[in-house]
């Protein structure tokens, strides 16, 4: 069995808890194990305050959020209206800060941040969405705009609802 939803929120701050919640609520519901709901509703609320920080100029006021469960992965999409990556892809987001190296623009899994990493005050959301999922893909969709999806492998509690068979 598979389930999907999707969303379309309002550009503002109070839309972000509300998509955490509505995933919290269908990953509990399904039977998913919470430590990987936590996971994903982390990385789903780092994509969403990057979609109403950077997602578009005064004329658009919203972005789309879906997720998908299919058999034992849940695909999450943020789409947004903003400029898009810098290249097609955003592979070091974050504020360097004078005296930083500057970071490479490919990274292992699973690496601590750098001490400058740690001490940014922003730009460690996708960080955190690639260290918290098992795939992330950044793209820049024809019509303007960004699209972060994250993909992360579940695991199910006992009492699964909709559990892989």
């Amino acid at each position: 069995m598979s389930i999907w939803w999707s969303l379309h929120l309002r550009r503002e701050a109070a839309s972000v808890p509300l998509a955490r919640r509505l995933l919290l609520g269908a990953m509990e519901t399904a039977g998913v194990d919470p430590d990987v709901s936590y996971d994903l509703s982390l990385a789903l609320s780092e994509a969403c305050a990057n979609a109403v920080e950077h997602g578009g100029d005064a004329s658009t006021t919203d972005y789309r959020v879906t997720a998908f469960i299919d058999g034992d992965t849940c695909r999450i999409e943020v789409t947004d209206s903003g400029p898009g990556f810098p290249g097609g892809r955003a592979s070091s987001p974050r504020t360097i800060r004078p005296g930083c190296p500057t970071p490479q623009p490919t990274r292992p899994r699973h690496r601590q941040p750098a001490p400058c990493e740690a001490a940014a005050e922003h730009g460690r959301g996708l960080f955190l969405i690639e260290e918290l999922t098992d795939r992330v893909r950044y793209r820049n969709p024809a019509r303007g705009g960004a699209i972060v999806s994250f993909d992360k492998i579940l695991k199910w509690r006992e009492d699964a609802l909709l559990p892989v068979v």
